[in-house]
This record gives structure tokens, C-alpha cells and sequence, in this order.
């Protein structure tokens, strides 16, 4: 049996779709796993051994491939297990797949890494890495900062420990995992409970030092890097900020998933607008942003990938700032129009309007109360836009004109 030396927080369907599937490839490293809340998914995995079956779906085939990596699984509510194992000085490293939500000051992150970490201090385990795998621009500067900002509270000399001992490591991650459903439960068969989908492609990208040692994931193809930031600006604009679009504009006009919007002429040529005008702010050559979309339109297109709009709409009042604002601001400096970033922002007032896909964002109240103005909603997300007038009446005009219905 695989020896616990990595500590997970996140116990759902992205980490073992990802992280879990890259430590598998390093027989002597095994993972013991925290939910965020809910016991369900811990005490399924316990009963099957921490085994589950990765489904790689590709456009005309399945690869079904059983996981191991995860030698133990725990409710996020165990908090003396949590302690004890970032305590163990066989751990080398922390990793964290969450939501952006989790890494608000004094959130889920901070607060359970700082009291794994005040633990590890007391038990003299020695230094050991933190590695963020959320979708958050500097995810390790992120954490880093939410750590440091609550252990200076709690205890100064934690702190101190924390910044001669702990390295925050940032990442880029990428492959598409939709929600397991009923249907492909029944379809895997067999004992597994909770079986996860996901699609050929994959990557991980890594900046960082692991002082204590780390899986060797380059055999699953990781690559380290001195710079992830090109890598996860790339990421961040073209797929996930492509998303966006899709989930807003493409749920108004009745489709359900990235694979029926991406089939729309009209929603494929709002996406190529956007990533005509996010890439000018991607800071890598031309070449390989253009084979970049070509993937992403292939992996888009993937019927077999049942990517909802609704999941990817979820929590819009996280995501828009991180995957569209940058560009938005970037582009109107530069004295541009920013048809694609005002069409994502307006779509995104559309749902909070009550179109396409239901509002799911703990956020989102704020917003939702001030849909019927774009300043308002600008005054909220982005102030140094709410004088924007120009912005404001393209996005009004939008709205008014039914574009981002069709």
C-alpha cells in the first residue's frame, strides 16, 4: 500500500480527475483526502478502499482506468485527523482544490491550513509544500497571502515559522470534468459508487520549490517552469473565460452544455470574438495561442463530454473578475471598444436578470439587486469602470438589443 506523503483538501471530482491521476504514476506516494464539507463522498471512498474508476472520454470511446493514488478519505470535519496528518513529518506536501470562494480572508483555506501547519510547527515535522490547484490568478501568492494574514493574528511566531519553513507553489491545472451523473454510474457498473468522467486532455504546470520532496508527476507529463503566470493568464482568458461566455450567452439561447453552444454558429462567433481580443493579453507567441484555440474548439466540440452550462455558471460573482475584468480594463486603457468582454458582462447581467441558466453563486445578491443598471452592477464589480460611458451604453445596448439572446 501506497504510504500517505501528500495532504488533499477538496475531495471532489476535479482532484481525482487530475491531481489523484498524476500522483498515481509515483507508486511510493499515496494521498489521504479531505472533503470541504459534506462525509458522503469520504465515507464512499473508505468502503471502496480509495479506489475509483477515472472514465477518460474521448469523442467515440471510453478508457476506463481505476485510480489508486488515494490511500485514505476523510469528512472536511475531522479536523484532529487533518492536524495530525500535516503534522506527520512523512507529508511533504499540501494540495488544495477548492473554489475561489474558499480563499477569502479567514475562509476554508487559511483557516484549515493554518491550523495544520501550527501543528506541524509544534510536532518539529520539518518544511513541507502548499500547492494550490484552483483556478485564481498567482494561486500561490493567494494562498501564501490568506495564510500569512491569519497566522500574523494568531500567532506571530507561527507566522515566522510558516515563512522559513512553507512553500507556496503555484500551478496552472486544466482538464474538463463534468459532474458524475446518475447515468454514468450505471454505465461504469460494477461496485463503484463514484466513478469520474473527464476528457483526454490534460495539463499541470508548476513554479515552485517542494523542500521536502514531491511525486515525481512529470511522468504523467506536469511540467515545472521558473514563470507559470503565460501559462495561466492563457488558461484563464481562453477556456475559462471562454466558458463564461458559453455558460451566459449560450444558456439564454436554451442550450445545456459547451458542446451544443460551441455547435451554434452565433455563440462561435462571440467565442472567437473574445478570444481575438483576450489574446492580445496573453504574453506568449501567436503560434502557440492559435494551436491552443484549436484544442480548445476540439475539446469544446467533445459530444461525449456532458460539460453543463449551468455548473460552469455557477458562482459568476468569483469568476468574472479574475476571467474577464483583466481584459476588459486592459483593453479599454488602450482606447478599444471590447465588444467580446462587454458581451460576457452583459450576458452575466442577463442571468442575474433571470435568464439561461439559474443563479447558483452565494455572491451574486448584491448584484442581482442592482441588475437593471450596468452602472450599478459596474459600480459594485469594477468602480473604476462605472464612469465608463461608453462602456456602459455598449453593454446597455446589449442588453436592449436581445444580442446576447441571438
Amino acid at each position: 500500500m501506497r504510504a500517505v506523503r501528500v495532504v488533499h483538501l477538496g475531495l471532489g471530482g476535479f482532484f481525482r480527475a487530475h491531481q489523484a491521476w498524476y500522483t498515481g504514476f509515483d507508486d511510493e506516494w499515496g494521498i489521504a483526502a479531505f472533503t470541504g464539507r459534506s462525509a458522503g463522498l469520504a465515507e464512499t471512498l473508505t468502503r471502496q478502499d480509495g479506489r475509483y474508476t477515472l472514465v477518460v472520454r474521448g469523442p467515440d470511446s471510453d478508457d476506463l482506468q481505476v485510480q489508486t493514488s488515494v490511500v485514505a478519505a476523510y469528512p472536511g470535519s475531522d479536523a484532529a485527523t487533518w492536524r495530525s496528518l500535516v503534522a506527520d513529518p512523512a507529508v511533504a506536501v499540501v494540495t488544495i482544490t477548492m473554489t475561489e470562494a474558499a480563499y477569502a480572508p479567514d475562509g476554508v483555506v487559511a483557516d484549515r491550513l493554518v491550523a495544520g501547519l501550527s501543528a506541524r510547527r509544534l510536532a518539529g515535522s520539518g518544511p513541507i509544500a502548499v500547492v494550490s490547484c484552483d483556478n485564481l490568478p498567482g494561486n500561490g501568492e493567494v494562498t501564501a497571502r490568506v495564510v500569512h494574514d491569519l497566522a500574523v493574528r494568531l500567532d506571530p511566531a507561527l507566522d515566522e515559522w510558516i515563512t522559513g519553513n512553507v512553500s507556496f507553489v503555484a500551478t496552472m491545472v486544466d482538464r474538463i470534468t463534468p459532474r458524475t451523473t446518475p447515468a454514468d454510474v450505471r454505465e461504469v457498473g460494477g461496485a463503484d459508487a463514484v466513478p469520474v468522467i473527464t476528457e483526454p486532455y490534460t495539463e499541470w504546470i508548476l513554479s515552485g520549490e517542494f523542500p521536502a520532496g514531491r511525486p515525481a508527476w512529470e511522468r504523467g507529463g506536469a511540467r515545472f517552469v521558473a514563470d507559470v503566470v503565460p501559462h495561466e493568464t492563457r488558461k484563464l482568458l481562453l477556456l475559462n473565460g471562454g466558458h463564461s461566455l458559453l455558460a451566459y450567452a449560450g444558456s439564454a439561447l436554451g442550450h445545456e452544455t459547451v458542446a451544443a453552444a460551441v455547435a451554434d454558429p452565433q455563440c462561435r462567433a462571440w467565442l472567437d470574438e473574445w478570444w481575438d481580443e483576450a489574446c492580445r493579453h496573453v504574453p506568449l507567441p501567436a503560434d502557440e495561442l492559435t494551436a491552443y484555440r484549436a484544442a480548445l474548439l476540439e475539446r469544446f466540440a467533445n459530444p461525449r463530454i456532458r460539460h453543463t452550462l449551468a455548473q460552469i455558471a455557477a458562482d459568476g460573482s468569483q469568476k468574472i473578475p479574475i476571467r474577464v475584468l483583466p481584459v476588459l480594463r486592459a483593453e479599454r486603457k488602450a482606447g478599444r471598444r471590447a465588444p467580446g468582454s462587454a458581451r460576457i458582462l452583459a450576458a452575466w447581467i442577463d442571468h442575474l436578470r433571470g435568464s439561461g441558466a439559474p443563479v447558483a453563486d452565494a455572491g451574486a445578491a448584491p448584484y442581482a439587486a442592482r441588475a437593471g443598471s450596468v452602472r450599478d452592477v459596474l459600480t459594485l464589480l469594477a468602480p473604476d469602470l462605472d464612469g465608463d460611458t461608453e462602456l456602459i451604453a455598449r453593454t446597455e445596448g446589449l442588453l436592449r438589443g436581445a444580442e446576447v439572446h441571438g
